[in-house]
This record gives C-alpha cells, structure tokens and sequence, in this order.
C-alpha cells in the first residue's frame, strides 16, 4: 500500500507562483510513475503533469494548459514529486491531486488519465483571483 500526501496550495493572484508537493510512502519502491491532476466542481479531472522513472532516467509529459508554465520534477531519495506552477490564471483554480501508480501503461501520455494511477492523495486546494 502506498499513501500519498500533498501540501503547498493556497490562494495566490493571477500572474503568482506556487509549489505543491507530494510525499508518498508506504511502499513507494513499486511506484513507476507519479503525476498531478485537478479538478474543479462540475468537471471531470484533469491531469496535469506526470513523471515516469525507468532504470535512472526521468521522463516527463505535460497536458497542452500546463506546457511552458507548471514543471514536475521528482527526488528520488525523498520519494517526493513536486509541481512549480508559474503564470497562474484563474482558470487554474481547482482542488489538486497528486496520483502514483506501478501498473504498465501503452505510453506516458495516458498517465495525464486518472484510470492509469493506482493511488491519489486527497488533494490540496489551488485558488487564483484576477
């Protein structure tokens, strides 16, 4: 079993910055790949960003709203992935979940789809006023 805590959301204005990161535990050895999704009320979840770890390498996919602006980055030895969101827009405002999963998967673009991760955190709130 693997356990995921997020922190790091809060209410910043449009244009800041904010951190959130993402600790797993338990047995985070049989996770290969971890990733953020959002969701606000009334919408399906989103996914964000994604970090797959093979044989020492990272690599790393970005859906289309988060390219050139949010940047997942993981340390290994913390068993930590952290999302730098720069830039925010209101539209960024939603609930965030960090996800894990070890399952195989056709190719990392599908670990932007919540049906690929095995375990979610219960989220930290991302709120950006104009």
């Amino acid at each position: 079993q693997v356990q995921l805590v997020e922190s790091g959301g809060g209410s910043v204005q449009a244009g800041g910055s904010l951190r959130l990161s993402c600790v797993a535990s338990g047995y985070p050895s049989v996770l290969k790949y971890m990733s953020w999704f959002r969701q606000d009320p009334g919408k399906e979840r989103e996914g964000v960003a994604a970090a797959y770890f093979n044989s020492g390498q990272t690599y790393y996919v970005y859906a289309d709203s988060a390219k050139g602006r949010f940047t997942i980055s993981r340390v290994n030895a913390q068993n930590t992935v952290y999302l730098q969101m720069n830039g925010l827009k209101t539209e960024d405002t939603a609930m965030y979940y960090c996800a894990a999963g070890g399952s195989w998967f056709t190719s990392i673009e599908t670990l932007l789809q919540s049906h690929t991760a095995n375990y979610w955190g219960q989220g930290t709130q991302v709120t950006v006023s104009s």
